[in-house]
């Protein structure tokens, strides 16, 4: 597994990157688990001190940061910086709020007459694997709750991202973090296996693509251990005839191609409801049709290329056999460049339950549109999904809206936004979404021991 920069805006390659060996794998794991043993006695607030930190690091160099972001994956410079603010928001929550969303909980009830508690402890050393479309901000979401309870991290990144993964690492360093707190690995998949059946690694987060999933959970299951899965995604974005068209098109505008739509909780499929269809319909023509392609570096740009060529040619495949298959594409705007990995912003309709794309998760910038007569049909083809992670309603009228996204089978619905990420909002989905949350109060809850004590009176009857 090669671990390379190579800057999509031009295709030059930037830095290589070997794997580790067997040895020093060894050796890290070693130093991960006598990390783990003095990490776990330390206090919340000497935690908190060095999460904090790597939270103002992150704000005092936001741009040298955000620029590995947009030379590594194509990230549009502005969101690259966006990103970078959300990591330190993130490191921020959890050293501020850790010590409080893991205290004790007292169990009382009128038939409990003895002294019973649950405690949260941390498990011991975990694995992540991310991936490369939120280098910072995916990482941060595992990393930063999981420290701040007592345990250690190893993160494996993605292969195109190694010099933003090796970032962070240094970050950690930066903030103070004793060394095998926070590891990055250069690993190839049998090294990564080899961890997840190591005993000293005691959980696994994978945030990626549905077949890691399934690889990375059933390797873990194996071994009996814990593990959360943030998968992909196809969420819909339902247009209620009532919704204000013109914010509603430049929210779609914005949830289908943030982060040049290559996003899991990316609007991905667009279903306006009559009589408004065809108007909306024709302004988010002409406002994806606007876009400028170009260099993710210039502030000019709004159309950025894809993380890599192989993005682009998988993307691509996808229209030509929804195509082949009856959907109509048309494509918008000015041709993009040649050179690079850019894609034409398409939008496909026509699209029909046969159609083998219909269930396919579209990373870029292609976006499903959907007619439909009303709300009972917006929610079916919503809900007509293998995926389950996200999903929008736009309306004047939120009550109705909720009892919309009530319907939605997904772990997150937005009204009147597409749907996005703070620090305080569970994140996660269901069905081949995934499994787990991860962010607020129940990410941290997720690889923590609850573990009840309970002090009995010895005179107590059986």
């Amino acid at each position: 597994m090669a671990y390379q920069t190579v800057n999509p805006y031009n295709g030059e390659v930037l830095a290589t990157f070997s794997e580790i060996s067997d040895t020093e794998l060894e050796e890290i794991l070693s130093r991960a688990q006598s990390a783990y043993e003095a990490w776990r006695r330390r206090t919340f607030a000497e935690r908190a001190a060095v999460t904090a930190r790597a939270a103002r690091i992150l704000r005092d160099r936001t741009d040298e940061f955000a620029r590995l972001l947009t030379l590594e994956m194509g990230k549009l410079i502005g969101e690259s910086r966006e990103e970078v603010e959300l990591t330190a928001d993130i490191f921020q929550y959890y050293a501020e709020n850790a010590e409080s969303f893991l205290a004790p909980t007292r169990l009382s009830t009128e038939l409990r007459k003895d002294d019973a508690v649950v405690v949260n402890d941390p498990l011991g050393v975990l694995l992540g694997v991310q991936p490369w479309n939120f280098p910072y901000y995916q990482v941060v979401r595992f990393a930063a709750p999981n420290v701040m309870a007592g345990n250690v991290v190893m993160v494996k990144h993605a292969s195109i991202v190694p010099q933003s993964a090796l970032a962070f690492e240094r970050l950690f360093r930066e903030a103070g973090a004793p060394e095998g707190v926070y590891t990055n690995l250069f690993v190839s998949k049998e090294q990564i296996a080899r961890v997840i059946d190591d005993s000293r690694v005691k959980g696994v987060a994978l945030t990626g693509s549905e077949g890691a999933g399934k690889v990375v959970a059933s390797r873990a299951g194996k071994v009996v251990k814990k593990s959360t899965l943030e998968l992909g995604g196809s969420d819909p974005l339902i247009v209620l005839p009532d919704a204000d068209l013109n914010e509603t098109v430049n929210w779609a505008v914005w949830g289908r191609m943030h982060n040049g739509g290559q996003s899991c909780v990316a609007s991905k499929r667009i279903l306006v409801v009559d009589p408004i269809a065809d108007d909306f319909l024709e302004s988010f023509k002409a406002a994806l049709g606007a876009l400028t392609a170009g260099d993710p570096l210039d502030e000019g740009t709004t159309l950025p290329p894809l993380s890599s060529r192989s993005a682009v040619e998988t993307l691509n495949a996808q229209v030509a056999e929804a195509v082949e298959h009856g959907a109509e594409a048309t494509t918008l705007g000015d041709p993009v460049p040649d050179t690079g990995a850019f894609v034409q912003p398409t939008i496909l309709t026509g699209m029909t339950k046969d159609n083998p794309v219909y269930g396919q998760e579209l990373f870029g910038p292609v976006a499903m549109f959907f007619s439909v007569r009303d709300e009972d049909e917006a929610v079916a083809i919503a809900n007509d999904t293998d995926f389950g992670l996200g999903g929008s309603v736009f309306t004047s009228d939120t009550e109705h809206g909720k009892q919309i996204a009530q319907r939605i089978e997904s772990g997150m619905v937005f009204v009147n936004h597409p749907t996005w990420t703070k620090p305080d909002l569970p994140f996660g989905g269901v069905k081949k979404s995934g499994y787990g949350r991860e962010l607020s109060p129940l990410g941290i809850q997720e690889f923590v021991n609850k573990k009840l004590i309970n002090v009995v009176p010895l005179d107590a009857p059986p």
